[in-house]
């Protein structure tokens, strides 16, 4: 089911020229261990005046958007929920505004799913997302992806987890530098 949803997704993103890149859960699968995820993680190459677009293209792919004031919820939260109400599955389509998320949606990395081409996060910006939530979850994930792509840009990395600094997310940098020193299991 996921597929079909991310096929979806690639196509319908894509043909209204609104960049993205998939990042969360399914990408970890891409790069990681495999693991159970319930949603899809999306993160828009736009601001919130892309808001219309966006949610056209929601209901025409027969989702239900969430929020009941959706411009409201996007203003306050930079997120667009919905659900695909066939499968359960969640699907949030999360705004970027900062520098740094419209690079890494330009880098993102194309995969084909269901004949469809689809863009992931690359490894390098999925573990700065990972590190940036801090979550025991994310932070496990971090580890194996690391672990599966030794020859990610560690300087690449090192350099956005630095640029943040610790107002943003406190020991980024610290943790992505205990898992690269851990050892290799």
């Amino acid at each position: 089911m996921f597929e079909a949803l991310l096929a979806k997704l690639g196509r319908g993103l894509d043909g209204r020229g609104i960049p993205y890149m998939l990042i969360g859960g399914q990408a970890v699968l891409l790069y990681g261990e495999p693991r159970l995820t319930r949603d899809i993680d999306v993160t828009i190459g736009a601001g919130p005046e892309r808001l219309s677009e966006l949610l056209e293209f929601v209901r025409e792919a027969g989702w239900r958007v969430l929020p009941d004031r959706p411009d409201e919820f996007v203003a306050r939260n930079l997120v667009l929920p919905s659900v695909d109400p066939a499968s359960g599955i969640r699907i949030d389509l999360i705004f970027s505004l900062s520098p740094y998320e419209r690079q890494a949606v330009a880098r993102a990395r194309v995969v084909e799913v269901n004949g469809v081409p689809v863009r992931y996060a690359t490894v390098e910006d999925l573990i700065v997302h990972k590190l940036f939530a801090g979550r025991p979850r994310d932070m496990e994930d971090a580890r194996t992806i690391l672990l599966k792509n030794p020859a990610l840009d560690k300087s690449y990395v090192r350099r956005w987890l630095g640029e943040f600094g610790p107002d943003a997310s406190p020991g980024m940098l610290e943790a992505f530098e205990a898992i690269c020193a851990a050892p290799k299991s």
